[in-house]
Order: structure tokens, then sequence, then C-alpha cells
């Protein structure tokens, strides 16, 4: 199947500046695309090239098979966007508001009002369809500008911080609204710094930094690529010998460390470094316990989002 987002070799300069250097990526059709990064790593501006309100100064991007260059009038059509600080019209209505966009979509005037009423269902608007833009939450508003998004049935979503500034109830209902959307049949870009937000829905991830992108995958892909080794914390009472030489010895552990005591006195921290799937995990625990070892805490460090973050990254700000 051919990627529904394409990205060669996309570069942006402003004067010495190189805000996107030499990015590639793909999205396959229907995906929860996460494009992570820090502010100023060139997230918006690779988005502002992809929904065609900016130029490139090299390379080459193309949207549902439409060139950002070459056809920016095809890409708009096929787009959804929602920049990071979007404008609401405080003196319309929900109602009005969604009818002035499709208006400008060219939706005809006898569609709008069926079209209307689904996006305010779908973004569960509809019991504040009367009520003026300027007294909904920011939460609100968030809905309110996905359901513009797609008053015109965009194939692709390209999304600017979506949850930014949001309560976690609002950041939480937008993810679950995402989710439903993708259920649809959208395809979703969207940018973020809110990790959790990744690993909670999206198919795929990619991480730039300082204008370049430095990992891109499934995030368990990507777990296993930058963190290949597991890290396993033993608790013991006693038998701390005995425990390090039965570790030492089982296939796929590189390394065996006492941490320290630890409380309550009488224990110790064993911390293991092990290239394994999940079954041998299980099988370490199983084998001291066999060898009668007072196993009292066994665990795996979590690797997470925020560690594959970190592990990808550098802290370079451009």
């Amino acid at each position: 199947m051919a990627p529904i987002i394409e990205i060669h070799h996309l570069r942006k300069t402003y004067g010495k500046l190189t805000a996107v250097e030499d990015l590639s990526l793909h999205v396959e059709p229907g995906a929860i695309f996460g494009f992570v990064g820090p502010n100023g790593a060139g997230k918006t501006t690779t988005m502002r090239i992809l929904t065609t309100l900016m130029s490139p100064s090299g390379g080459e991007a193309w949207v549902a098979g439409h060139s950002v260059t070459k056809d920016p009038r095809g890409v708009r059509r096929a787009i959804g966007y929602m920049p990071d600080f979007f404008g609401v019209y405080d003196d319309m209505s929900v109602w009005e508001y969604l009818d002035f966009f499709g208006a400008c979509y060219e939706i005809p005037e006898a569609k709008r009002a069926s079209i209307n009423k689904d996006l305010l269902e779908l973004v569960d608007l509809a019991h504040r369809r009367d009520d003026r833009v300027e007294g909904l939450s920011r939460g609100m508003k968030q809905r309110l500008a996905l359901a513009r998004t797609l008053a015109h049935d965009p194939q692709v979503l390209i999304l600017d911080e979506p949850a930014s500034g949001l309560d976690p109830r609002a950041r939480i209902e937008i993810r679950e609204l995402l989710v439903e959307l993708a259920r649809m049949g959208k395809t979703i870009f969207f940018s973020t710094h809110i990790l959790a937000d990744v690993a909670e829905i999206c198919t795929d991830v990619g991480i730039i930094e300082a204008g370049k992108l430095v990992a891109m995958g499934k995030l368990e892909e990507m777990q296993r690529r930058l963190m290949p080794h597991r890290r396993i914390h033993v608790t013991l009472i006693g038998k701390i010998d005995e425990a390090q030489a039965l570790l030492a010895g089982v296939e796929g552990v590189t390394a065996v460390n006492v941490e320290s005591q630890v409380e309550p006195p009488g224990r110790s921290e064993i911390v293991v470094e092990y290239n394994g799937d999940d079954t041998e995990v299980s099988a370490i625990l199983a084998k001291l316990i066999g060898a009668s070892i007072p196993v009292v805490h066994f665990s795996e460090d979590v690797r997470d989002m925020e560690a594959v973050f970190m592990q990808a990254t550098k802290g370079i700000v451009s």
C-alpha cells in the first residue's frame, strides 16, 4: 500500500538558520502518526510545508499523491489542518461557525445542515449548537476547530499540538476523538511534546530534534532498537553471592550488579542487564525460586515513551 504522506529530503532554511534538514518519512493510510519533539525542533515548520502554507527550501513532499510544490490545491482538498493557534469568531454561534466554514469549502447549503449536525454530534457539541463560541471552554473550542477541519471530509488530518493547553479531561477527550476518527478511515498526523498522548494512541512515531529526524517507526520497534537491554531489579533476603552466580550464568545476561542495601535492613537489590523476551524474563524468576533464593521483589524498568525519547534525543535546540 502506497504511503498517504511522503517526505523526501525536506529542507527549510531562514537565512543562516536551518529549521528542517534532510527530513524523510512516510505515513501509511489509516495511521495515527505522532510527530514528537521539543519546542523549536521543526515540527510546525514541517507541518506548514505539508499543508502548503510554506514552501520548502529543498526536497519534496506528497499528501494523498499530490505534490505540495506542484499541486497545492490538490493537497488542500485532501487535508484538514488545525494549527497550534487557531482563530475563532467569538460573535458567532457554534452552528454559525461551522456553517461559515462549510460555505468556505463550497459545500452546498442544502447539504451543510446535515453535515454540521453530524459533526457536532461527533465532537459532542450538539447541545451547545446555539451557544456563542466565546462562551466555550478551551477544550470545547479545540473540538469545534477539529469539527471545522472535517467539514469537507478530508482523507488526512494534520493537527499541530491539538492537546496543547488542555486540562487532563479535555486531553483525554481529544485523544478518544482522534482514535474514533482513525476508525472512520482518516489518517492522522499530529505533533506534540506530550509523550503520554503518543504512547496512548499512536500507531507510528517520528522523533525530530534540531530539524533532523532521529528515530521513526512503531513504538515497540523503537523500544527494542533504542533500548535493547532490559533492566531487571531483584530484591533478595540473603544469598546474594549465590544469586549473582546463578544470574551471571543465564544466557543473554550481560551484567549483574549489586546496587546496595535497601530498606528494611537485611535486603539487597541486584540489577540485571538482560537481552531476552518476556518468556525468558519469567524463566529467570523461576530459576531463582527453584534455587530456593528468597526473592521479595522482581520488576523490570518500564521502556515507555519517555525513556525512548530520552534515548533518541540529545537535548539539542536548533
